[in-house]
């Protein structure tokens, strides 16, 4: 099951269920979706199985509302728009899951030589906060430029969703923006170059974990687009991952209880140079079927910035 949220006018968020491309009301399918959202349709015990799933959800969507083309859409308040998928409680991230990741940051570090090589070959793996749910933008959504970064760069990263017990509920996709420039001058600058308005860009579906059998056979590509041209293109296959996500899981719940809908994002195996930081306007793509394809914008922080604007 391909599980969306969406932005209808006059009556706010709502859930749907993508079968082809059609995207059908989830509103009644299961209880609590309406005070959930998405999650809802994720939780074990839904629909009378172990999860909801694309057999079980039949007959039980309501009405068409769009195609999920008409709702792939930069986002208005009077328009339908996709929104993130699900509103994550919290969002945690993996970090030199990937040699090339290690390789790339222990050469482009000034301090602390090897640093990012010893996390990659060690037994605990590197993990930390990224935020919640204001943290985060959604499909054809705005990620965010710090006022303080001259090198920021995406992170396209397959996402898991947990539950509270650690069972993974289903897949998204994570655009783990970050301050690269930040990061590089001390390691313990790492949550600023983490955690900000716009951060995390998360979508555009959730796929219920029964869907993909083997998510380390998917293929994940990141492009990014300026001023019309295509300045960056690379794929990466996520069988290239190091850590299983059991072992992520695992060592994220160790003493650390975490709640039903967290997004844990498993790391990123594609490095974008810094000839290529990114720019107001840049156009970033990721791109991973069956999830689907996430793309979004970026917009610079103004050193004044409030999150009332």
């Amino acid at each position: 099951m391909r599980v969306v949220q969406f932005h209808e006018p006059g009556q706010g968020n709502q859930v749907g269920v993508v079968q082809g491309d059609d995207v059908f009301d989830a509103g009644g399918i299961a209880t609590d979706v309406a005070t959930k959202g998405s999650l809802g349709l994720l939780l074990p015990g839904r629909l009378g199985g172990p999860r909801g799933t694309a057999e079980g959800v039949g007959a039980a969507v309501g009405r068409r509302v769009a195609s999920f083309s008409e709702l792939d859409v930069p986002p208005h308040p009077s328009r339908r728009h996709l929104r993130v998928p699900i509103d994550p409680p919290e969002v945690w991230g993996a970090g030199v899951t990937y040699k090339k990741s290690a390789e790339f940051r222990d050469e482009d570090t000034s301090t602390s030589k090897g640093i990012y090589d010893l996390v990659y070959s060690a037994p605990r793996p590197e993990l930390f906060y990224k935020g919640r749910a204001v943290h985060c933008a959604g499909p054809n959504g705005a990620g965010t430029i710090r006022a303080d970064s001259s090198f920021t760069a995406p992170e396209p990263e397959l996402a898991i969703v947990l539950s509270a017990a650690g069972e993974i509920l289903g897949y998204t996709l994570c655009d783990d923006v970050s301050a690269w420039d930040i990061e590089r001058e001390n390691p313990l600058y790492l949550p600023q170059s983490k955690i900000f308005f716009g951060c995390a860009v998360i979508g555009p579906t959730v796929v219920t974990a029964d869907e993909i059998a083997d998510p380390r056979a998917l293929t994940l590509r990141c492009t990014i687009a300026r001023q019309g041209a295509t300045v960056f293109d690379e794929s990466v296959t996520l069988d290239r991952i190091k850590r299983s996500f059991d072992e992520l899981i695992t060592y994220l719940r160790r003493n650390n209880p975490i709640q039903d809908g967290t997004v844990l994002s498993t790391g990123t195996g594609i490095i974008v140079p810094p000839e290529q930081a990114l720019q107001e306007g840049d156009v970033v793509t990721l791109e991973c079927q069956p999830i689907g394809t996430l793309r979004h914008t970026m917009r610079r922080l103004p050193e004044d910035w409030e999150l009332s604007e």
